[in-house]
């Protein structure tokens, strides 16, 4: 397992904890690794529910800007570990709460966004600057929490917006505290986890097949355009300049 993360499976509740300093950023190896350790406690008949969470200043900053300033070529190996991450939360045989504090970017929104259940804490923000880091990707999941036009604000600006904002659009079951986080999330799950472990896997089953559109496939033409982006030199320009703590110059 990755040293990014760590994982802990008890009474039917497994939680999986980001823990990557100094944000949480993973690479191209850590998705990977993340989205085979997803699949892997998914597919335990000893697994009722799973919780994500992060440890450290916020939930999870995306990708490693860094790995892809010096390897640009692994934005194909980073695009299919976003990819498999995405869909091992969605697709998960049985239910995913993902509980967030402080920031929530890029690729967290997708892990917020492919998830059943959304728990935020008083300081989290959310924001996805794919526009800023030369990228695209991630307004499918956006779109699973915001109404379309929001996205699109939030997209085109690369603006945040704040838990208690977010919350008036629905998608944030409880906003606590960061110190009461963990244990919110424990409480819904062992709600859960009470059931039969059957019928909620068959329910979590029919709830996607009512869903509008299939998200993997809107992901998968959003990275399209991510590919396309690497391509400008406009996109090489925004992550030197995020390396070198500097404003870009186009």
């Amino acid at each position: 397992m990755s040293s990014a993360f760590t994982t802990r499976l008890q009474d039917g509740i497994a939680e999986l904890v980001i823990a990557k300093a100094p944000v949480n950023a993973l690479d191209s190896q850590e998705w990977m690794g993340l989205a085979a350790t997803i699949n892997e406690l998914g597919n335990n008949p000893e697994t009722r529910v799973i919780i994500i969470r992060a440890e450290g200043r916020g939930f999870c900053a995306g990708v490693d800007i860094k790995e892809l300033d010096q390897h640009p070529e692994r934005i194909v190996l980073v695009n299919r570990g976003n990819y498999e991450t995405f869909k091992a939360v969605h697709r998960c045989p049985v239910p995913v709460i993902v509980a967030v504090h402080g920031f929530v970017l890029g690729g967290g929104i997708g892990i917020t966004g492919a998830a059943d259940i959304v728990l935020a804490s008083e300081c989290a923000t959310f924001a996805l600057p794919e526009v800023d880091r030369g990228a695209m990707g991630g307004g499918a999941h956006l779109q699973r929490l915001f109404p379309v036009q929001k996205v699109r604000y939030l997209f085109f600006t690369g603006e945040k917006i704040g838990a208690r904002e977010a919350a008036q659009y629905g998608f944030i079951e409880r906003i606590v505290s960061k110190e009461e986080l963990p244990e919110a999330a424990l409480e819904i799950a062992r709600k859960i986890a009470a059931k039969s472990p059957e019928m909620i896997r068959i329910a979590k089953e029919a709830l996607n097949g009512i869903e509008d559109g299939n998200l993997e496939d809107k992901y998968r033409w959003e990275q399209g355009f991510t590919l396309q982006a690497y391509t400008s030199p406009d996109s090489s320009e925004t992550r030197r300049a995020f390396v070198e703590k500097r404003d870009v110059s186009f």
